[in-house]
């Protein structure tokens, strides 16, 4: 049996609306890829300048005492203080 017009339209939708589907995943997992590459690049930086200024050290270390997630504070359980 043919497709008629109105079925073959709604393929064509139904494919169009998965392909900006896909689109828009790739788009967000880029986005969250340059979100996290920003923050590893400040973070070592931080790091970095809290090595050689007494002042960012300070900032470093309450950023630190505040964190709140029980796994990111894990993540600095064995962090050297000054």
């Amino acid at each position: 049996m043919a497709e008629s017009a109105l079925e073959k339209a709604e393929r064509q939708y139904q494919q169009a609306k998965a392909r900006l589907s896909t689109a828009k995943s790739r788009e967000n997992a880029a986005e969250r890829k340059r979100d996290t590459r920003r923050k590893v690049i400040l973070g070592g930086a931080l790091i970095d300048l809290a090595a050689r200024d007494d002042r960012a050290m300070e900032m470093l270390n309450r950023l630190i005492d505040n964190l709140t997630r029980d796994q990111d504070k894990a993540s600095f359980a064995d962090w050297e203080r000054p």
